[in-house]
């Protein structure tokens, strides 16, 4: 096992500070590409405080400024989001699953930023006990990148469909089987299996001190 460092840490937002930064950076990194979203992505939406619901955040180690931020919604208490605008077949809406959502990663930070949080992302899955991670994706550069990673269409290939919680726009549905993920790396040799697999990243933190204190209903983090 590697041990690598990073110039940020990832752990899960736990104050309302911490969730007035992950706004600010979805609004900042959403507003480039979807201006109409821009206010609302300002402040926080019911899913944020939804009992299920992790929310990953990096700082840069030297200022402490947000430069991250992705939103884990396991089926907990609730349907995931985008089952408002797609009924999910069978072989996925009978097992545990989440929606990542709310990926932001503000322009010119740690290009490992974003593959950081993807990386998070599956360990907390993997550690939650979740099968299928689903997302929605517009552009085919972001497509691309999901499929390189192993994600796969859970409709007809290229479908698209409009996406309430996401301003009504046109996503391709993906999913990504956590638990096969490891051993389906490893077998085909993909160039990813280190990083995700061999190295540990001790500034990962994706549980919370069991001595942290409550939220108030303002953030509220898995069980």
């Amino acid at each position: 096992m590697t041990t690598s460092f990073l110039t940020f840490s990832v752990s899960l937002a736990a104050t309302a500070a911490d969730l007035r930064d992950v706004c600010s950076v979805r609004a900042h990194a959403y507003g480039h590409h979807v201006p109409q979203m821009q206010e609302t992505l300002a402040v926080p939406d019911a899913t944020d405080g939804q009992r299920g619901t992790a929310i990953l955040l990096c700082r840069d180690k030297v200022t402490g400024s947000a430069i991250g931020t992705a939103r884990i919604q396991r089926n907990v208490a609730a349907p995931l989001q985008l089952e408002g605008s797609v009924i999910l077949p069978r072989w996925l809406a009978d097992e545990p699953r989440a929606e990542l959502t709310r990926l932001a990663v503000l322009p010119g930070v740690d290009p490992q930023t974003r593959l950081m949080l993807m990386k998070a992302a599956y360990l907390y899955c993997l550690a939650s006990q979740v099968r299928w991670m689903v997302i929605g994706a517009r552009s085919n550069a972001l497509i691309r990148i999901y499929q390189g990673l192993g994600f796969m269409d859970v409709l007809g290939a290229d479908d698209r469909v409009p996406l309430a919680h996401a301003g009504n726009l046109p996503h391709r549905i993906l999913a990504f089987d956590v638990t096969a993920a490891e051993r389906t790396w490893l077998a085909s040799g993909h160039g990813l299996y280190p990083f995700m697999i061999e190295t540990f990243h001790p500034d990962v933190h994706l549980f919370p001190r069991e001595s942290m204190p409550p939220l108030h209903g303002e953030v509220r983090q898995a069980a």
